[in-house]
């Protein structure tokens, strides 16, 4: 027997929507939760149309031979930030005119292993045996409304595809319980004589996977008591319950739909802050900028945004000079959701912080030495130390600005 999709109504008309439309077919994302039985889909977004890719498709075979992988990947992969730890990409969806019905299913199978393949890239955690790697693929027929629901598992390339149902309910979100935590991070990356010359955003990589096994193997309390997997949250409280918990007086904010999707908010808005600090840094290099002895670079806030239909808040990022009106056109480009630019909620202070670089051992503040190398680099190469400094104290300043930081330091 295959997976059951349970499916927010409102998900339903959106894709209806489409039908209407003079188009040979549209495609987009599916986004919801898993569970050990069965999924739920609470929302649906088209792609974007890339604007650049008016070229005449009438010599192809077929019109879904122009359907752009790589653009449909990089949606997906902006559309994983903007969601709180339990809610992720499910599947793919296509609607197009009945004559494209025979050709859609190998597009759909190509698309939804791409899909998979590039936001686990990204990670900094890995599915476990109790995960669900099944993801899901809908056909709608714009004449006949008719679909067609299938699933693949992803960690099989070589899969078949399944059967599954695909059911609408009202109000599916509406018993969803919502965590809140701040939790505050400081991490220290020694550099050795080799990974001295290695790019900010490598080493900055490095010293996040070391971590993410930190956290992964971390406890976390629930209102100060400690819960098992399988247990009631909060008992006598089923709706908009909310639990909190602070370690220290510079935090930043992480939000979840689930209990078990704790880690994997923390570990998923530290990363994406970062990546997306690297983007930024890339699009707007300054030539001549890298033999600075000192840079300054503030990561991103994460913000949160009620969406209408929802009973949880999806979110974004903003830098300091971005306005809220660009955070307003991002969700209606990436979400297809207006948004009221009242509502944004900010999850962090906004705090202005500085670094000094450790170049001495006496510097260091005690443990930053655990499970860290033990072969730093050597006064003999100072030199080498020089030329890098500007990455290196760049990368430094970025995270405290977020509430945590990155330490590079040598001997």
């Amino acid at each position: 027997m295959g997976r059951s999709y349970i499916v927010e109504e409102a998900v339903g008309q959106y894709l209806l929507n489409f039908s209407n439309q003079e188009k040979a077919f549209v495609s987009g994302l599916l986004i919801g939760q898993c569970s050990s039985q069965r999924d739920y889909v609470v929302l649906a977004t088209r792609t974007p149309p890339r604007e650049e890719q008016n070229k005449d498709t009438r010599s192809s075979q077929s019109p879904l031979d122009d359907l752009d992988e790589e653009w449909i990947t990089a949606h997906a992969n902006q559309v994983s930030r903007m969601l709180p730890g339990g809610l992720l990409v499910l599947g793919i969806f296509i609607i197009t005119t009945p004559d494209l019905g025979k050709d859609v299913q190998n597009a759909l199978r190509r698309l939804v292993f791409a899909v998979e393949k590039s936001i686990t890239k990204k990670r900094l955690w890995n599915l476990t045996e109790d995960d669900i790697s099944d993801r899901v693929t809908l056909h709608v027929c714009s004449s006949t409304k008719k679909i067609l629901c299938r699933t693949y598992d992803t960690r099989d390339p070589k899969s078949s595809p399944k059967p599954a149902d695909w059911k609408y309910q009202n109000g599916l979100s509406t018993s969803w319980l919502s965590l809140d935590c701040t939790i505050h991070v400081n991490i220290h990356v020694p550099l050795s004589a080799t990974t001295a010359s290695y790019p900010l955003e490598k080493n900055t990589k490095n010293g996040l996977a070391r971590w993410a096994k930190q956290i992964e193997g971390g406890m976390y309390l629930i209102n100060g008591q400690v819960k098992e997997e399988d247990c009631e949250l909060l008992e006598g409280q089923k709706k908009s319950s909310r639990g909190n918990t602070q370690t220290t007086s510079q935090t930043f904010d992480v939000r979840v739909l689930t209990h078990l999707a704790l880690k994997r908010d923390i570990l998923n808005t530290v990363s994406d802050r970062c990546e997306i600090l690297f983007e930024d840094l890339l699009m707007n290099e300054i030539p001549g900028n890298k033999d600075s002895e000192k840079e300054f670079h503030a990561l991103p806030h994460r913000i949160f945004v009620p969406v209408p239909g929802l009973s949880v808040k999806l979110c974004d990022y903003k830098f300091g000079d971005e306005s809220t009106q660009e955070i307003q056109e991002h969700f209606m480009e990436l979400l297809d959701q207006h948004i009221g630019i009242d509502d944004l909620e900010i999850a962090e202070e906004i705090n202005t912080a500085s670094i000094n670089s450790c170049m001495k051992r006496e510097d260091i503040p005690e443990n930053t030495y655990d499970d860290q190398p033990k072969h730093l680099v050597k006064t003999t190469v100072a030199l080498r130390i020089q030329q890098n400094i500007g990455v290196v104290i760049a990368a430094a300043v970025a995270l405290l600005a977020a509430g945590f930081s990155f330490h590079y330091f040598s001997d």
